[in-house]
């Protein structure tokens, strides 16, 4: 339990201290006009409050991912929490405040746009496809579940809920961002909320043993920590998925300052919501052995099912239902919104003028094999959409890293997690069996070499721009 709650204060204390360090290498200006007001079109450039703006920014970049993969996750033991805590506030939080702010001072534009801007066009081109293919498995992955849960409850069949899905994905990716997502986000923000908070209180008070901190890896299958680890919780410590989400909310931000409670403290959020149903994850079976059967025979949703109602009886099956059902299509919508903001980002002056019919258009290009995929396997997607996610997310800090050290700012606080995540990416690239399935050793040899490379890129670009020894703090450049 100390292990728990002490890793939940440190992610408070990260938000407070480590958040308001980095918002003073970036340098924020209020007297910036932003994006909202500048290129107000109604649709999806629009002022809102810094509030809502969190709380959609936490829905968008959240969903099931922090349950999911937190509960996957748990079969590591407490180092889980570790990864959680540390990767969270040093890298995932920086990956968010850098994909939010970075978009906003460039009026809104999208991830491949920056990458684009600061990593090259060979670079732009190989991002448009990665996140334009997350994005599709994403809505793909997370649909199947709800479609199926909506299935048996209402006694329909799974592919008129399927249907019903995908028609309220074109709506809320079609509409001003205020018309549905501004309005009911908030909401379903507060049950994601809710939810955590309550298994939270009825977890340190129930007497259950949660494990103390502990560097063991207590997988049942003995699967290694690096990097598997680092992609199965991916949301609630880094994910890439967040840089595609994150220039939604920087189109409605009012000015600057808001973009460390919206982007960094919205990360910080997820991540202490990963904790919770780590920790409940681990602890609730009597410990790794008992989840992992337990996943293998009702999976990660029944897992969050079993436990709501353990711990909160009929309240939290409720909770647990509208959870396992809202929160996943929340992801998939926004996922096809930021998906359609891309292709149009890439196309530009080649498409027709009028933006209703443009938009439509391309909600409908990326939908068409979102809903095909969402028919077939969902782990085969699941291990899909975490080997790319954590390549949007290492390419995401190669671009925040890259403008600090063309501003000449800190650029370490992005380039060394970048570097991390890297390693992380090749590494699992060479050793996973959706990537070249190589022996453990091997791939660990191969994915540290190119890492290496990487790594000499970096040094290079540091004398370059003569930014070894540089400043933390200068004048925006």
């Amino acid at each position: 339990m100390y292990t728990l709650l002490g890793s939940i204060a440190l992610l408070i204390v990260g938000y407070i201290v480590y958040g308001k360090f980095i918002e003073k290498v970036f340098i924020v200006n209020d007297a910036t006009p932003t994006p909202a007001y500048t290129k107000a079109d109604n649709l999806d450039y629009m002022p809102m409050p810094a509030w809502k703006g969190w709380t959609i920014q936490l829905l968008n970049i959240a969903g099931l991912g922090p349950i999911y993969g937190a509960i996957a996750g748990a079969l590591y033991g407490p180092v889980a929490m570790i990864w959680i805590v540390f990767g969270c506030i040093f890298a995932g939080a920086v990956h968010d405040y850098f994909a939010g702010m970075l978009s906003l001072r460039h009026g809104g534009a999208q991830f491949p746009a920056l990458v684009q801007r600061y990593l090259g066009k060979v670079m732009r081109v190989f991002t448009d496809i990665v996140s334009v293919v997350l994005m599709v498995l994403v809505a793909a992955a997370f649909t199947a579940g709800p479609a199926a849960v909506l299935s048996s409850k209402l006694g329909i069949t799974f592919m008129t809920a399927l249907i019903a899905i995908f028609i309220y994905f074109l709506l809320a990716a079609i509409l001003p961002i205020n018309q549905i997502i501004g309005r009911i986000y908030p909401i379903f923000g507060a049950v994601l909320i809710v939810m955590a908070g309550a298994v939270l209180v009825a977890l340190v008070t129930s007497g259950i043993a949660i494990p103390e901190v502990s560097l063991t890896n207590m997988h049942p299958n003995d699967l290694p920590v690096w990097p598997l680890l680092m992609v199965t919780i991916s949301c609630g410590a880094i994910s890439g998925f967040h840089s595609t989400q994150s220039p939604i909310i920087s189109r409605t931000i009012k000015k600057e300052s808001e973009g460390r409670k919206v982007f960094f403290g919205a990360m910080i959020g997820e991540g202490v919501i990963a904790l919770i149903w780590c920790a409940a994850g681990m602890s609730f079976y009597g410990g790794t052995e008992g989840l992992l059967p337990k996943i293998a025979e009702i999976g990660a949703g029944g897992v969050v099912d079993e436990i709501s109602y353990a711990l909160l009886g009929t309240f939290g099956s409720i909770l647990a239902i509208l959870g396992i059902v809202i929160l996943p299509i929340t992801t998939g919508d926004t996922s096809l919104r930021s998906a359609r903001m891309i292709v149009l980002d890439f196309l530009g002056s080649r498409l027709p003028k009028s933006s209703s019919a443009t938009a439509i258009l391309a909600t409908v290009a990326v939908a068409a094999p979102a809903f095909f995929l969402s028919t077939i396997d969902y782990q085969f997607l699941w291990r899909y959409v975490g080997m790319t996610n954590q390549m949007v997310a290492t390419v995401m800090l190669w671009v925040a890293a890259s403008y600090l050290l063309k501003t000449g700012k800190f650029h370490w606080i992005a380039g060394l997690p970048a570097l991390f995540m890297t390693s992380v990416v090749f590494v699992y690239l060479m050793v996973a069996p959706e990537g070249f399935a190589l022996a453990y050793d091997t791939g660990v040899i191969i994915g540290l070499s190119f890492t290496v490379l990487v790594a000499f890129i970096y040094i290079y670009q540091i004398f370059k721009h003569k930014a070894f020894t540089n400043p933390v703090f200068l004048t925006e450049k």
